[in-house]
């Protein structure tokens, strides 16, 4: 299959395209935000660094758009979705944490904590996927190395360190996270622990065990890859998979939340990466949109094969080394996922905190290099897109 060329690849706000079903939601996001500036007690309990970056945040929501420098911090469609699921409580806290993840890798900001971290309960998965790492022998090779699950111990132990610090995570990276066989019980355990907790999953393995531990968990965003809306589109771009087996999986999942979870607010999205002109977004809004509350698709990414790329001339720095920080199924710490066989890892989870290895010589060194418009002398970054 024919992949689409990319010259860079920018990470801040990938959607090609994301239908929700709530359009009206932006006023009434605005109206709460304005309502909760108002209130000193929320506003007072953020630290005088937070408080600080709520007010930017405001600042930028409420000033006409023609003014002010750029990067602004905005209301996009997701943010509005995950706004209407956080209590006026939170709400200060959850503006923070979004505009350090938003605005902070686009001002190339650095603080004490990474915006969002991800965390990789399997290395393994079940597809083969044509635009994915997986499709690479000599990293899912079981001889290799690269190839695990995560213990609970070591889970904990990152949920722990990042509770309170992190408020945006991801489960999933390099595999298929319900593969873990410790997932459900990793999924309890973050119950409670996080504003927003996204996972991936491409619902092969969505039995009604795995959806009772999601709905009981702190998972607040649950994505479903999937890249097509029929066959044999869908099995030609997830090798190894079923369109049938994962439509009625989430169809299971959707009738169990409402049934047993009427209260959930998970947000459920259909998210595919667009490879092919035969893929259309009004056909998979067809299919998926009455099962999930977003459909979307995101740009591609050439990351399947990095190390065999063309060394380029790209000289912006990669927004990616300020925004997030990924803890492999080994405790392994990692700046990306491009860089997914880890020749760049900042060390383990163990060896250091979260914060001592955002901030640590490192990750430093490799930031002051992307700064230096030096990319070229660091590899993989020198055969990397992404900006």
């Amino acid at each position: 299959m024919e992949k689409p060329a990319r010259t860079t690849y920018r990470k801040h706000n990938s959607f090609v395209e994301l239908r929700h079903k709530h359009a009206e939601a932006g006023n009434v996001a605005r109206e709460r935000i304005a309502g909760v500036r108002a209130r000193s007690d929320l506003i007072g309990a953020l630290t005088p660094a937070h408080r600080d970056i709520f007010e930017q945040a405001i600042a930028d929501i409420f000033s006409d758009p023609a003014a002010g420098a750029s990067p602004r911090f905005g209301l996009a469609p997701n943010v509005v979705e995950e706004i209407a699921t956080i209590a006026d409580a939170d709400l200060p806290r959850y503006l923070v944490h979004r505009y350090r993840y938003e605005i902070f890798p686009q001002k190339l900001v650095v603080d004490d904590f990474p915006p969002y971290l991800q965390i990789e309960p399997s290395s393994v998965c079940n597809y083969r996927c044509v635009f994915c790492y997986e499709t690479d022998k000599t990293f899912t090779r079981k001889s290799a190395g690269y190839m695990g699950h995560m213990t609970l111990d070591t889970f904990k132990r990152v949920v722990d360190e990042a509770a309170g610090r992190v408020e945006f995570l991801s489960l999933a990276s390099r595999g298929e996270p319900l593969l873990c066989p410790d997932i459900v019980p990793m999924l309890a355990y973050t119950r409670g622990r996080f504003l927003n907790l996204k996972m991936n999953t491409n619902a092969s393995l969505l039995d009604e065990e795995a959806s009772h531990a999601i709905l009981q968990s702190g998972i607040k965003t649950l994505v479903f890859s999937a890249d097509a809306a029929s066959e044999p589109l869908y099995s030609k771009l997830r090798v190894g998979g079923k369109l049938d087996k994962v439509l009625a999986n989430i169809e299971r999942f959707r009738k169990i939340r409402s049934a047993e979870y009427p209260g959930s607010d998970i947000i459920t999205r259909v998210s595919g990466v667009k490879v092919s002109a035969d893929q259309d977004l009004d056909a998979m809004h067809a299919l998926w949109g009455d099962l999930v509350d977003q459909v979307a698709f995101v740009e591609y990414n050439p990351w399947e094969n990095t190390y065999s790329q063309p060394v380029n001339d790209i000289v912006t720095p990669c927004s990616d080394l300020w925004r997030r920080m990924f803890v492999w199924w080994d405790g392994k710490v990692n700046p990306c996922d491009t860089d997914y066989k880890s020749t760049l890892s900042v060390g383990r989870i163990g060896d250091a905190t979260l914060g001592a290895l955002w901030t640590g010589p490192a990750y430093t060194e490799l930031r002051r290099r992307h700064l230096e418009k030096r990319r070229h002398e660091q590899s993989p970054c020198n055969r990397c897109t992404v900006t």
